[in-house]
Parts: structure tokens; C-alpha cells; sequence
């Protein structure tokens, strides 16, 4: 019998398998494809090393600005892909090592809890097997979702798993939906040459983050001529001679490929919780936020499946060990829900923590906001990259609520003030410690110190 048995080979799944390490207790990681999730094979990883591929051509392609004098570069796609493709498999060769040199034993096969303390285990040919196990973790994670009249086939209507994997360059896209992952797809395809069609149906990019920051990441996708329809909503998709139709209004527009960005349902059907007394609501599990048990209790949840848990990788993470924790000693270690940084990987880069204006208001918060654009910081100047700004939103003679940075790097200067929101810091308390100069982040302490009270320029 294991100390653990986890479903899903996914951040949250994988984390737990490594944390438990920590304690010496024996894991079976029960996966169906490859260890890694989401993630690791068709999210975090190759989105990013596109996006990487994608900022490196782009930055050649203007080096003139800089006084280097290049050739005309010229993107390769399939070189990129190839490096994208390098990238995922050296890390999921990494993590199968560290996996095993951990001590887990990782089953190959579809996992479901089949009794109180019991995993059946189907395997590719139809064998099953059971193994059983003290507690179980539920680490199955999610897949992209749809919309009526846009049914996925892989090739003239896709979703990111299909787009990552993309062997030519489409020379004309159609993104439904500017969430997260639309305006990163946007934001790089049209780096890269691409005509892209942006729609959503509500009146900003990314809906609740900053307007500011939205407003900023509009003007950039407007300079860069990426075709965007907000509040606008789409009709059914119909095919054409060139490729697909998408209709909006009065109005339509035709490309080769449309890319379905909608967000992501959980996977937890088919996971016997009926037989150890779960429900779900939407297919999410709803657990005790401070120990990430279930209803049932010898069964945890965590990651994309878990109700009102964002679905990012890095709450995973601190999920499994919230998890791990407590089945190894009984201690709750809760996940700083408040404090959870979050990141748009567009050019310019978007990161937030913690509570915007709008959210403290609602919340019932007296709050002030304070903000300091890039156009006056030496580094920014230096890099080209003036668009940007820092916003902080904190309680009125209190503590840092929310904070949002855009800009180059937003995703790294972030977590400077996760510290500050996560520790409830004063403005003042935080404007006390000194930032390097030149650095982008100035900017992050120009804004604390007028938060204070007293700013500097």
C-alpha cells in the first residue's frame, strides 16, 4: 500500500509526487500520457518558447533603433517549432529523472478512484490493475473549452493544443476570445507576420485585469495592426473557398484558421467520485481551501479541477504542497490566495498581484491608487520600451491591496510586490527600501513612494 496515489502527471500532480519526498513517503503517479500536464506539453512551455522565438525576431528586426545594422531577418517557423519541441522534451526528460530518482513509481494509464483508499489503473490495451493507497490526490487538470457553432477539427478550428503545434505559419487567424492565452497567441503571431482577428465579447483585453494596463496593451496591439472586436460577439463559423468565415454583426471576416481561446473546463469526469461520495458543481471539486481535502476525506484536489482555485500552474504547485503537507503531518500550510501573481506573456508584458481597484471597491475597501508610467525611467528609455506603467491600489492609511506592472519584465518585478500585498505592507513601509539605478524597476519605487506620500519625481 502507497502513503499516496495521485491522478494526473500535471503540475499539481507531479509537485505532489516530489514534495512527498520530503516526508519519505512512498507515491504512485498514475498518468495517461506523458508526465508533465498541461503545462509542460500544451501550455506554460511551448507558448513561451514561441513567444520567445517570436520577441528575439522582432528585436533583431529593429536593432536599426539601436545603431546595429543587420540583414533583414527572416522568421523560420519550422525552426522554432523544432526548438519549442527541444525545449518541452528536454524538460519532460528532466522531470521523469527527478521523478524517479525521487522514488515514485509512475503507472502509465487512466486513473479512477474505484473505492474508499483504491485507484483502478486502464492501461492502453485494456488491462486494468488497482492499486491502493492511504490517501489519494486528484490532479487531472483541464482541456480547452468551445462555444456553439465552433466545433473543433484540428485544422480549420483549433485550440491552443493544435496551434502549439502548428507545422506552417497561417498567414491569417481568427482568435475567439482575448483572455490570457488569445492576446499572448495575438500578441506573438503578429510579431511574427501573421493577420490576426482578435474578438471579445467583453469591452476590454484580458477582462478584469487593470483597464489601464488593458488600455496599454491596446495601443501596442493597435501600432502592431492586430484587427481587434471588443464587445463584439461571434456567429457561427462557415467555410469558404480560402478558408473559414467568422461572423460578427453585420460584419464578417475571412482567414485560413480560427483559434478557439475561451478558457478551459476541468477533467473530472469519468473519476469514480461517486464512489467515495463527491459531487461536483460545473465539474470543479470543492475542498477545504486551508488542506485541499474533498468531501471525502482521504481524497484531495488540486489545480485546474478545484473550485475557485485559478488555473495556473504555480497555484498547482502550491496546492500539492498545501496537500502533502497535511497527509504528512496534519498541518495545514494554506495557499496565499491573495497574493497570487499573475502574468500575460504579450510584448508588453502584463503582470498583476493581488486586488485591483475594482475588486477593493466592491470588496468595500476606501482605497487610493497611485500609478508611474515608463516614459521617465532611464532603463525603460534605454530599451525602447516607454508604454508601460506601475499601478498600486491600497487601503486608505493601510496596507498594499493590489498591485499591477506593465512593461518590460512585468512578469519578473512582480513579485517584489506580491511580497508587499502577501505581507500586507504599508506604502510607506515598502517606499523605504532602495532600488538600483538604472532599472526598470524604479518604477515599482517612484510608485510606492507617492503611494506614501512623498514621491520623488
Amino acid at each position: 500500500m502507497y502513503d499516496i496515489a495521485i491522478i494526473g502527471g500535471g503540475p499539481g500532480g507531479y509537485a505532489a509526487a516530489l514534495y512527498a519526498h520530503n516526508f519519505g513517503l512512498s507515491v504512485a503517479l498514475v498518468e495517461k500520457e506523458r508526465v508533465g500536464g498541461t503545462c509542460l506539453l500544451k501550455g506554460c512551455i511551448p507558448a513561451k518558447a514561441w513567444i520567445e522565438s517570436a520577441a528575439v525576431y522582432s528585436t533583431v528586426a529593429g536593432a536599426a533603433k539601436f545603431g546595429v545594422i543587420v540583414p533583414e531577418p527572416e522568421f523560420s517557423w519550422p525552426r522554432a517549432l523544432e526548438r519549442k519541441q527541444m525545449i518541452v522534451e528536454g524538460l519532460v526528460e528532466g522531470l521523469s529523472g527527478l521523478l524517479g530518482s525521487r522514488g515514485v513509481d509512475v503507472i502509465e494509464g487512466f486513473g479512477r478512484i474505484s473505492g474508499a483508499g483504491e485507484v483502478a489503473v486502464t492501461k492502453t490495451d485494456g488491462t486494468e490493475s488497482r492499486i491502493e493507497a492511504r490517501s489519494v490526490i486528484l490532479a487531472t487538470g483541464s482541456e480547452a473549452a468551445s462555444i456553439a457553432g465552433y466545433e473543433i477539427d484540428g485544422r480549420t478550428i483549433v485550440t491552443s493544443d493544435h496551434a502549439l503545434d502548428w507545422t506552417e505559419q497561417p498567414d491569417r487567424v481568427a482568435i475567439i476570445g482575448a483572455g490570457v492565452i488569445g492576446c499572448e497567441f495575438a500578441s506573438f503571431l503578429a510579431e511574427v507576420g501573421t493577420e490576426v482577428h482578435l474578438f471579445e465579447m467583453e469591452n476590454q483585453l484580458v477582462p478584469g485585469m487593470e483597464p489601464e494596463a488593458a488600455k496599454v496593451l491596446e495601443r501596442s496591439f493597435r501600432k502592431r495592426q492586430i484587427n481587434m472586436y471588443l464587445g463584439v460577439g461571434v456567429g457561427p463559423v462557415k467555410t469558404a473557398d480560402g478558408g473559414v468565415v467568422v461572423s460578427y454583426g453585420d460584419s464578417s471576416v475571412e482567414v485560413s484558421v480560427v483559434l478557439v481561446a475561451v478558457g478551459r473546463r476541468p477533467l473530472t469526469s469519468d473519476l469514480g467520485l461517486e464512489s467515495v461520495g463527491i459531487t461536483t458543481e460545473k465539474g470543479f471539486i470543492a475542498t477545504d481551501a486551508a488542506t485541499m481535502q474533498t468531501s471525502a476525506g482521504n481524497v484531495y484536489a488540486v489545480g485546474d479541477i478545484v473550485s475557485g482555485s485559478p488555473q495556473l500552474a504555480h497555484v498547482a504547485f502550491a496546492e500539492a504542497i498545501a496537500a502533502v503537507t497535511f497527509i504528512a503531518t496534519g498541518r495545514t500550510a494554506p495557499v496565499e490566495y491573495n497574493a497570487i501573481p499573475m502574468v500575460v506573456y504579450t510584448h508588453p508584458e502584463i503582470a498583476w498581484v493581488g486586488r485591483t481597484a475594482a475588486v477593493a471597491v466592491a470588496e468595500g475597501y476606501d482605497i487610493t491608487t497611485t500609478s508611474h508610467g515608463m516614459r521617465g525611467v532611464g532603463r525603460a528609455i534605454i530599451q525602447g520600451e516607454i508604454g508601460g506603467t506601475v499601478k498600486v491600489v491600497a487601503e486608505t492609511d493601510g496596507p498594499i491591496l493590489g498591485a499591477t506592472v506593465v512593461g518590460p519584465g512585468a512578469g519578473e518585478m512582480i513579485h517584489e510586490l506580491m511580497y508587499a500585498v502577501g505581507w500586507e505592507a504599508l506604502p510607506s513601509e515598502a517606499a523605504a527600501f532602495v532600488h538600483a539605478h538604472p532599472t526598470v524597476s524604479e518604477a515599482i519605487g517612484e510608485t510606492l513612494m507617492a503611494a506614501a506620500g512623498r514621491g520623488l519625481h
